[in-house]
């Protein structure tokens, strides 16, 4: 198959015998390839389990007035805010142990789908639409860009230690935007960092997803590039809303 080339490399010394292209891929490209697949369904279902919550939320209106206007809707939107990390700890050391991790997998999902809904919740439909539209062309196309520099050997693996102190900083500069407000401007700013940010992680686990995660780590890689999908387009819906 084409896609399994991709992993290969004529070896002239064995008379042109396909080798890996990657020492670091101790199965075999058939392997890689289904475990490849399966992550991208696994993100796909996800995305549409996002998708149909955050609508939810956003075109039923009692939804967002019970989460806006009554303190146990607050005290529930705050539960759910934190629920992804509260759930990101017993995924770790669940997550080979079917069917509890697709479960949690499940919770983690639904609940980043209601954080995303109240966000667009305020937000104007042609705003949230522009930015799913920029948000899908940018994932598309790095995604093939990165298959098709992994295919001439590039690695991404040294954008880990840049990309941790970069998000670090990010996280820094919104807890100044929490208590220092910097106006539309300090919005667009943030909003133009986390792109260009997420845009490289998105790079650097899809290197990763081609080259490094184990068969058994299909959670893991999919939470990681499920994240990077939704931080880039909650990134990209900021500086559209900066803008109006």
């Amino acid at each position: 198959m084409m896609w399994q080339d991709a992993f290969r490399k004529p070896d002239v010394e064995r008379g042109g015998a396909a080798q890996p292209l990657y020492p670091v891929m101790l199965e075999s490209p058939e392997l890689r390839w289904a475990f490849i697949r399966k992550v991208y369904s696994i993100i796909s279902f996800q995305l549409l389990v996002t998708l149909v919550v955050a609508a939810i939320v956003v075109f039923v209106h009692p939804v967002t007035k019970f989460f806006v206007a009554t303190s146990g809707g607050l005290a529930l939107y705050i539960l759910l805010i934190l629920a992804p990390f509260v759930v990101l700890c017993p995924l770790y050391y669940y997550h080979q142990s079917y069917p509890v991790n697709y479960i949690l997998l499940g919770i983690f999902t639904i609940a980043l789908g209601f954080a995303v809904g109240l966000t667009c919740a305020f937000t104007s439909g042609k705003v949230i639409f522009e930015s799913v539209i920029l948000t899908t062309a940018v994932v598309v196309s790095l995604t093939l860009y990165t298959y098709w520099a992994a295919k001439r050997g590039h690695d991404f693996n040294f954008l880990g230690p840049f990309l941790f102190g970069a998000l670090f900083a990010l996280i820094i500069f919104a807890l100044i935007q929490m208590f220092v407000p910097l106006g539309k401007i300090g919005v667009m700013i943030y909003g133009v960092l986390a792109t260009i940010i997420f845009c490289g992680y998105l790079i650097y686990d899809t290197d990763d997803l081609i080259k490094r995660y184990t068969y058994d780590e299909y959670i893991w890689a999919s939470i990681a590039l499920y994240l990077d999908i939704i931080n880039l387009f909650l990134s990209i819906l900021t500086i559209f809303r900066a803008t109006e």
